[in-house]
């Protein structure tokens, strides 16, 4: 009977263990699988120029990135799609997120060549760019880099996700038109220079691996200790 008791406890013990760790580890996380195709995208929202599955950016947002997106495509040939969803898995990179959903809208370099995807994940606090070829010839990867990882991220951070995607989008329509790059906001310029404190995301990772440490100890030591308790009362 202790023998079965102690049996229970174990598989309860680690059942718990597992149940957690998936739980703290990328339960809210995003795949690009679960991104519909751009064709979907547009049955489902008319437009394919913003996605917002985070939905924090306001309506004045969406209709004034749409708007510029389509003047823009329409005087450069260069289109423009802003993602904003909650967040992705913390083990990928974003940048490599990105890449991925570019792949999946536009199969074939012919396709990429004139598109530039600006992807925001809120939760995450992270920001990430893709360009085509075509594009790569009026935006170099510097500037495009900048406004991703400076002029995107900065407030982003602060969680002003409007600010993020309006003038990430502000700073490549002025490049894409000819004009002079006006540069990344000097604040977000001295916060990438300064910074030295964790990022939500790595905070949230740390927390998750002391909560999984704790559980291992308690998975050791709870049936060891019910055991032997269980042991001297016999």
């Amino acid at each position: 009977m202790i023998k079965n008791l102690f049996q229970r406890l174990c598989f309860g013990a680690i059942a718990l263990l597992i149940s957690l760790n998936l739980f703290t580890s990328s339960a809210a996380a995003l795949q690009v699988s679960d991104i519909p195709d751009l064709a979907e995208v547009k049955t489902l929202t008319e437009q394919t120029w913003v996605l917002d599955d985070s939905e924090v950016l306001s309506a004045l947002t969406k209709s004034t990135i749409a708007t510029k997106a389509e003047k823009l495509a329409a005087l450069t040939g260069t289109e423009i799609h802003v993602v904003a969803i909650k967040r992705i898995d913390f083990g990928q990179p974003v940048s490599e997120f990105a890449a991925e959903l570019f792949d999946k809208w536009f199969p074939t370099d012919a396709e990429k060549s004139n598109q530039i995807l600006l992807l925001l994940a809120t939760e995450d606090h992270r920001t990430a760019i893709q360009t085509g070829s075509k594009v790569k010839t009026l935006l170099p990867e510097s500037i495009a880099t900048s406004i991703a990882d400076e002029t995107m991220l900065y407030p982003a951070r602060k969680a002003n996700y409007n600010q993020a995607v309006n003038e990430g989008m502000g700073r490549l329509e002025a490049v894409l038109k000819g004009n002079p790059d006006p540069g990344a906001p000097l604040l977000a310029v001295e916060e990438t220079e300064t910074s030295n404190y964790a990022t939500k995301e790595e905070t949230e990772a740390s927390s998750s691996n002391i909560v999984v440490i704790i559980l291992l100890i308690l998975a050791t030591l709870l049936p060891m200790a019910t055991y032997y308790w269980l042991q001297s009362q016999s």
